[in-house]
């Protein structure tokens, strides 16, 4: 058997070309709330229309997540980067152009929910798992979660700039380029032991490390507080801008506080990450649902104002994508890192169940109550409960029977 080492990307070239991945792909995503209201008094749709395709876009990536793990823990992650850059593409385009709201679905539903899956997290954080050492692995994945936030904070006042002087449908279209030099980057990504240098050595097949990870107790528990991780932060990030136009302030009020959670996460989750290397990874996450509870009932209990708005979208980035790293961070440090994209992406189909639940929810419960208040109260008691379930997670290695070896 041979005992060569694996050739391993640069740390430096894993972080730039994943971060900027990230940047792009997530920074564009969470503007997707600014259209809401341009798309929906142009068509006649009712909220509840956008809402489902954007549902159906946070199922479609939970969905293609897994397989994008798949593919690219077994033949590298620019492959399948590549084949998500030109989903986003054809479904930014789409998106602009659709004049009904099943083709609506199809490409800002379903073509942008593959494009996630295969240009975020589960495909950058396995080719980190793989090529980063340990010690600093929850570090790193801290600077690609920072990198999609500093994404949102760039991306959606651009956005919104987009919108406002050139028209929603060819701000898409631009977006839709700009999509496109995703490209060069995910060929930054090109692993050597994909391209024929070293081949990848196996302990399991992908049904045993799927079969011990869906029977494991505490990445049962990770699923389940992920869930609530996806209901939260797309609830808000798609329904605010019209929940504060509602209530009288303008849109860009709303411009501005999306862009302070990008900003102000760009420290939480590199912060997340960093004490992730320090500290239990469960008790970061316990904490972060609790807060957010917390900050989501301050939020709504406090006079409505600008000012209050910025204090949340302050308080809630420090606590908005942090949760990926010690999330994921754990996943590695259970299993390990062969089928992590993957793992990662099961993880993360639970956070995209949740997100349609969130999304659509606030809708459909909008449209047939004229508010959003349930939706911002079932937001609360989920991070309690996300809290909970995350104290009991055992975040050791497992041990595994001598059968499983191969």
């Amino acid at each position: 058997m041979s005992t060569a080492t694996p050739q391993r990307l640069s740390m430096q070239q894993v972080l730039i070309c994943g971060a900027f991945i990230v940047t792009l792909s997530m920074g564009i995503r969470h503007g997707f709330g600014l259209w809401l209201q341009p798309i929906t008094q142009e068509r006649g749709w009712t909220r509840e229309t956008f809402a489902f395709a954007i549902a159906i876009q946070n199922l479609a990536w939970g969905v293609a997540g897994i397989f994008a793990g798949m593919l690219a823990d077994k033949v590298g992650a620019f492959k399948v980067i590549l084949i998500g850059t030109v989903c986003y593409a054809l479904g930014l385009f789409g998106m602009a152009h659709a004049p009904t709201p099943l083709l609506f679905t199809i490409s800002a539903g379903l073509l942008i929910g593959i494009a996630q899956a295969g240009t975020t997290y589960s495909v950058v954080y396995g080719v980190i798992g793989r090529n980063i050492p340990a010690e600093k692995r929850s570090w790193a994945m801290g600077i690609a979660a920072a990198a999609g936030s500093f994404g949102q904070f760039l991306m959606v006042p651009t956005e919104g700039f987009l919108i406002s002087h050139f028209g929603w449908q060819q701000a898409l279209v631009l977006l839709g380029f700009a999509a496109l030099f995703i490209i060069p980057m995910g060929w930054g990504l090109r692993e050597p032991s994909f391209n024929g240098a070293t081949p990848v050595r196996r302990e399991q097949t992908v049904m045993q490390a799927l079969r011990e990870a869906l029977k494991y107790p505490s990445f049962q528990l990770l699923m389940a507080g992920y869930f609530v991780c996806g209901f939260q932060v797309v609830f808000i990030g798609v329904h605010m801008p019209s929940y504060l136009k509602d209530k009288g302030l303008s849109p860009e009020v709303a411009s501005y506080a999306l862009a302070l959670i990008g900003l102000c996460n760009v420290f939480g989750t590199y912060i997340a990450g960093t004490l992730g290397q320090r500290m239990a990874k469960t008790r970061i996450l316990a904490f972060i649902y609790f807060a957010r509870a917390v900050v989501i009932s301050v939020f709504l209990w406090a006079p409505l104002s600008p000012m209050s708005v910025y204090i949340f979208a302050s308080l809630m980035g420090l606590l908005w994508l942090s949760t990926v790293p010690p999330t994921n961070a754990v996943v590695a440090q259970i299993f390990g890192v062969q089928h992590l994209s993957m793992l990662s992406g099961f993880v993360f189909f639970s956070h995209q169940i949740g997100s349609f639940m969130g999304v659509w929810l606030g809708g459909f419960l909008y449209d047939r109550t004229g508010s959003y208040d349930v939706v911002w109260l079932i937001a609360i008691a989920l991070g309690v409960f996300a809290g909970l379930v995350n104290l009991p997670v055992k975040e050791g290695a497992i041990t595994r029977r001598p059968a499983m070896a191969g």
